[in-house]
């Protein structure tokens, strides 16, 4: 039997993995060899024992496998705080893809492993193919992301069956339909399905055959299967149809009688697909694979709330327990619970998954603390990280006094309140400041970030610190300690703690530098990022925590930011005094650049003048940037003055913060100049998104970097076309404030493609134009970068 393990899981959990399940040899390769922690069994890396491997033998060896013996253990999550194995058997994995209803696999197919596989998908993809004589088609999780490349890979390798989850099939419907049309047969399922993208895909390149399917890992990845053909106007779901071939479904109450059509009960599945059971726990089995009422076989409990339709097909309704699907993981929200119980630091948990907003589902936790020592939620997630895989860790952390209960005592689920992230820093726990210098930090933060009382160990961006409150921060510090420290400082030391210790340093000042070393550590090369035309970096810092503390990242800050010193007028002789900082840093080459907005332009133009200087630039990545001559922006051409320059730099504010300013063209024409900075600051003010008692000219400062740089970005025409590849990282949503023409933006690779030698590879990333570098979307983001990164120092 084999155990599929996926690398990217924590060292800790494939350790208990490859113990529980006593694996006796491991086929690895030597790049995962430091993830495995210590293992018994024979280790043999594919890579580079293999040579050795083909001399010790030649002929096959003998086969004595029947029908009945395990064919492999995956693991799944276990509600008890580690994960559980499933034992398939040959004849399981058999049923589901040989003589079967539901579909019928022709040697000629060519079926795609899309699926991890530690991801029970897998069994029907890999065996669907080998168990037919078709062709298995390999697609890399690089590949999978990008909704461009998927589509293309698909059509080049001319695949003709394909299972995606119901998350990636709702992304491959927004953006790639026309790749639907080439498969034979398309299956998808996974968790609950829009109605209005399955009615997409069948209005415009539907596959021949498209299958809604559905089943646990206990019933070997699908269980029933539903004909797609039309979707009604009025449909809130779609059904999961009916058994596929030697395999029953039963709809029962808690008494394991029968439910009429229309009423809700558990779903039952048995038949050949069954699973053994969980390996090493009795008493799980037992309980979850229970004596079939019926005849003399056993059916497993899915947990699955269910209801026959009158057409005889059934109807998924949701889970009965605490078991959650997310992007087609399934998720037992007890093994979180259970994880996070473990922490010293936590009196008792609970983790839901909440959709606040339509197609958002994500995971919440909430905590209530032990008293002492306090409880840090960033000490929690690393904490989590260890222990979990990336798609258990709770999107929120909140910390509550005590969590409701109902009447009878049970915690009250209903009553758990919603998360609101300008609040979270206000639930943290409280260490309090020990010196003066600390204390005078503390009641800076707590009037900048309208937070009290602030922690001395609090992270600045965790309490909801972003570009114009770090500015103001840091004035504020020059104030009160008579030192000008550079934003720099801030990334290296966001807590108070560490504000403290730079600060009780015999330094007088602090020389500026274009240069802002957001997460310089670590052993990678550095990977030089430019922001949009506010010239601020703090916005990146997200970004480049979710690249990973081995990763250096560097912001690129635009002169003029102080108020004091001009901006830039051209984006050539920017890019060549950027490249003259950024060589301090890194002499030589190859070079990792990144843009979002206008500083996709600025990382072009570097690239290019790099490349003419003879160093080697290994990733062009510009993030959601308009290309050269697709930038529309009506006040460059109208030559307008400030007042239209304060309503869209006011617009931009609303939409990437999520505040409403009370800030309009006819409001401010009624004002001098003057007046209206104060009444912009004063609106800037009344949201929070400034402190009282600020000067204007670090607002001025802004405001002239702003408006410059849309103006040079405006006239920028590249002089040469660039050699080598760029990747573009597009927004999955437009906006109303991008100043992009909405019609080449559509297409906007088709821009870039004017001046790339090579064709653009583009990634479609969650969010729009703002948000995608905004909590949660930059998480994904920041994945497909680090892909990139990769690739692109195998090319090198």
């Amino acid at each position: 039997a084999y155990v599929p393990l996926d690398p990217e899981y924590p060292s800790e959990r494939l350790s208990l993995m490859l113990e529980d399940a006593q694996v006796g040899v491991l086929l690895t390769q030597q790049q995962f060899i430091d993830r495995l922690l210590q293992h018994q069994g024979k280790l043999i890396c594919l890579d580079s024992d293999w040579q050795s491997i083909q001399q010790q033998r030649q002929d096959n060896v003998s086969n004595s496998v029947t029908a009945d013996n395990l064919a492999y253990v995956i693991y799944t999550s276990g509600s008890t705080g580690t994960p559980k194995g499933v034992a398939v058997g040959h004849s399981a994995v058999n049923r589901l893809v040989l003589n079967t209803n539901y579909i019928q696999l022709q040697p000629n197919d060519r079926v795609a492993q899309a699926a991890n596989i530690a991801f029970d998908a897998a069994t029907f993809e890999i065996w669907g193919a080998l168990l037919n004589g078709a062709r298995l088609v390999g697609i890399s999780q690089e590949v999978v992301l990008s909704p461009q490349k998927f589509a293309a890979h698909i059509q080049q390798t001319e695949i003709s069956v394909l299972f995606l989850t119901t998350a990636l099939f709702n992304q491959i419907a927004s953006f790639e339909l026309q790749v639907f049309n080439s498969l034979r047969c398309l299956l998808f399922g996974g968790e609950t399905v829009d109605p209005k993208c399955v009615r997409q895909v069948l209005q415009n390149d539907s596959p021949q055959k498209l299958l809604h399917v559905y089943g646990p890992t206990e019933n070997t990845t699908f269980s029933s299967w539903y004909l797609v053909q039309e979707v009604p106007a009025n449909a809130i779901t779609i059904p999961i149809g009916r058994p596929i071939a030697n395999t029953q479904l039963y709809i029962l109450d808690q008494y394991l009688q029968p439910v009429p059509v229309g009423v809700p009960g558990e779903l039952h599945i048995g038949g050949v697909g069954l699973a053994r059971g969980y390996l090493n726990r009795p008493e799980l089995t037992e309980e979850k694979f229970i004596p079939n009422p019926f005849n003399n076989s056993k059916l497993y409990k899915t947990g699955d709330l269910a209801r026959y339709l009158p057409d005889g097909n059934i109807e998924y309704l949701g889970r009965i327990d605490n078991q959650v699907k997310i992007r087609g993981f399934r998720i037992e929200l007890g093994e979180i619970e259970a994880v996070l119980s473990q922490h010293p630091q936590v009196q008792s948990v609970v983790v839901t998954a909440r959709e606040d907003n339509p197609g958002e589902k994500r995971l919440v936790a909430y905590i209530v603390p032990q008293q002492q020592p306090a409880l840090s939620i960033s000490e929690l997630r690393q904490f989590l990280k260890t222990k979990l895989p990336q798609y258990m860790i709770p999107a929120e952390i909140l910390i509550l006094e005590s969590l409701p209960l109902t009447p009878n005592g049970k915690i009250d689920r209903r009553a758990l309140p919603a998360p609101d992230t300008n609040n979270l820093a206000m639930q943290a726990s409280f260490i309090p400041p020990l010196d003066l210098v600390e204390q005078k930090l503390a009641q800076i933060w707590a009037e900048v970030l309208k937070v009290y009382p602030v922690g001395v160990k609090d992270n600045f961006f965790d309490l909801g610190g972003h570009s114009l409150l770090a500015v103001q921060l840091m004035a504020h510090i020059g104030q009160q300690f008579n030192k000008n420290l550079p934003l720099a400082i801030l990334f290296q030391n966001p807590t108070i703690q560490q504000l403290a210790n730079v600060l009780r340093q015999p330094i007088d000042a602090f020389d500026w530098s274009p240069v802002v070393p957001i997460q310089p550590n670590g052993s990678k090369q550095p990977f030089f990022c430019l922001p949009g035309a506010g010239g601020n970096t703090i916005y990146l810092y997200h970004l480049a925590y979710y690249l990973g503390k081995d990763q250096p990242f560097y912001g690129l800050q635009s002169l003029g930011l102080d108020g004091e010193s001009k901006p830039h007028t051209r984006i050539e002789e920017m890019a060549a005094y950027y490249i003259e900082a950024i060589q301090t840093i890194q002499p030589n080459g190859p070079y990792f650049l990144g843009g979002h907005s206008f500083g996709g332009m600025v990382a072009f133009e570097m690239a290019n003048q790099l490349q003419k200087q003879g160093y080697e630039v290994a990733l062009v990545a510009i993030l959601d940037s308009g290309a050269p001559g697709c930038i529309h922006d009506e006040l460059v051409v109208d030559g307008v003055d400030d007042t239209r320059w304060l309503t869209k730099i006011a617009t931009l504010f609303e939409n990437f913060y999520g505040k409403s300013l009370n800030v309009s063209d006819e409001t401010l024409k009624l004002l001098t100049p003057y007046e209206q900075l104060n009444y912009f600051k004063e609106q800037l003010q009344s949201v929070n998104l400034l402190p009282p008692d600020v000067g204007l000219k670090q607002l001025c400062g802004l405001i002239e970097v702003f408006k410059t740089n849309h103006q040079i970005a405006y006239v920028y025409i590249p002089q040469v076309i660039y050699p080598g590849h760029i990747k573009f990282f597009k927004a999955s949503e437009i906006d109303a404030v991008s100043n992009t023409n909405s019609e080449i933006f559509q297409e906007i690779g088709l821009g870039w493609n004017k001046f790339s030698a090579q064709s653009i590879d583009i990634h479609y990333v969650p969010g729009n134009h703002l948000t995608m570098l905004n909590e949660p979307h930059v998480q994904f983001l920041a994945e497909q970068i680090k892909i990139c990164i990769e690739q692109a120092k195998l090319d090198y």
